[in-house]
Order: C-alpha cells, then structure tokens, then sequence
C-alpha cells in the first residue's frame, strides 16, 4: 500500500520512534491521526511537524482503556470516512527487575499497554478495515518478544503476546484485503528506558558509541516499518542486534540465553 494521501493511525506518536513515524508518513503525504498518553509530547510533535501539521490530528488517549479506544475508533472513521492503516507502537518496559521482586501493579501496567493496548487498537479499526479495498496493521514487538531477557521477563511475556496475536492476525486475514505486519526491533536509539521509569537517567551519548553494535535511530527504524507496511511484509527483524542473537539462536538457544545474561549482568540486581 503506498501511503500518499493515506489516513494511518498511529499509537505513541509523542516520542521516539511513534514520532518519527508521524513525520516520515507526513512526508510521503499521508495524513496521520496519532495517540499518546502524554498531550505535552504530542504537541512537541505538532511542532515538529512544521508545515505539515495542516494533515496531522493528535489525540490525548488510554489505549488501555478499551471503552475509550472504542470511543476514538468510532469518532475518527466518523470524522475522516475512512481510515487506510493503524500502527500499533505504543510501548512501556519494565524496571530491570526479576519475577519475583516485581509488584503486580507494574506487572499489568506492562501487560495493559504493550498486549492489550494492541488488541484494543486493533479490535476497535478492524471491522472498518475489512470494508475497505485494502487496509494494513503493523504491529511492533521487540527482541524481548523473541528471546529470554533477564530483569524483562513481563515485557517479554508481553511482546511475545504481541507475536503471536499479529501471526495468527496474518493467518486469519491472507484471504482478505487487509495486510498485516509484525515489526521486531532490536536496540533503538530512544528514551524508552526512561519514559517507562526503568532508569532514572536517559541514555548516555558516550554508551551508545561504545556499544559493539549501535543501536537504530529512531529516524531509521520509521523509515523501515514504512517501507515494510508499503511492501505488505510479513516478518520484520530490525536491527544488526536482533539478526545477529536470531541466528546464534537458531544455532544454540543455550549460547543465547548465555550472551544475553552477559549483557544484562549490569542492568538485573541479583
């Protein structure tokens, strides 16, 4: 599906890669709807938007909140006729914490936003999309959702979810007009640590250069769930990280499991 003069709907456009993907749509001409939690974050991104604000249509909203998710979905397709794609990118991790030592309240806050947050979202524009002459849902998992991270485990369970739910969403659909795409990002250059309350402190610039695979900028990764909605891809790896730990898995799922404790010894209290 060329996106040009297009209405997608996008979750989390306030920061990081949600904002990118606002901007890189408004670029190639489509019009965007997008949601956030945070309305200051989303009129940073009016901002950012310059000229092209004109095509831009931003929404303070609980994607948590399924009655409210219902509510949006309605008002939009009201408002707009029709809706063209959804992009399910809102996303929280969790503190670097274990299973055990982790309370319930940050447990289905996790759960609530990355997997339900998507199912409500994608629930709510679905049966507007089987109307359509052809429609796309991208949504966004994570490496987490693929392998065992230590300290991560609820997102994992999370995003593995998200997984799932989008293949099965993908066999359901292949005889249909509506196109679905699962995006699994490795590290991204964003403050998704810090917004979610995992750290305290936002990224520093000189761990980012020392690290032996740099993470994606956010620029970059838009620019690649875009071009992968427009391609009807099926299964997106993003990032040199995830492709590299996929085949080392492939390989060795205990070699993987061993790297990836390595890596995360600094970040899990034991």
């Amino acid at each position: 599906m060329n996106v040009k003069d297009k209405t997608i709907v996008i979750t989390g456009g306030g920061s990081g890669v949600g904002r990118e993907l606002v901007l890189n749509l408004l670029t190639k001409g489509a019009r965007v709807i997008t949601v956030d939690i945070n309305e200051s974050a989303l009129l940073e991104t009016i901002k950012f938007a310059g000229e092209k604000a004109d095509k831009l249509s931003v929404h303070v909203l609980n994607i948590t909140d399924r009655d409210a998710v219902e509510l949006f979905s309605q008002k939009v397709i009201a408002r707009y006729g029709e809706i063209d794609g959804l992009i399910n990118n809102a996303g929280i991790i969790q503190p670097f914490v274990k299973v055990n030592d982790l309370d319930y309240t940050t447990i289905d806050k996790v759960m609530n936003v990355d997997f339900y947050g998507t199912l409500y979202m994608t629930k709510a524009f679905l049966p507007h999309f089987l109307k359509r002459s052809e429609a796309n849902i991208v949504n966004i998992s994570s490496m987490g959702g693929l392998f065992p991270v230590p300290g991560e485990s609820i997102y994992g369970a999370a995003k593995a979810g998200v997984k799932l739910f989008t293949e099965g969403l993908h066999s359901e659909l292949r005889n249909t007009n509506v196109h679905v795409t699962l995006i699994c990002p490795g590290g991204i250059e964003t403050d998704i640590k810090f917004n979610s309350g995992a750290e305290k402190n936002r990224k520093d610039e000189n761990e980012i250069k020392k690290a032996v695979i740099k993470p994606v900028k956010p620029a970059k990764a838009a620019q690649i769930i875009i071009e992968s909605m427009e391609k009807n891809k099926f299964r997106v790896l993003l990032g040199k990280d995830i492709k590299a730990l996929n085949f080392i898995f492939k390989l060795s799922p205990r070699l993987a499991e061993n790297l990836i404790n390595k890596q995360m010894k600094s970040h899990v209290p034991e």
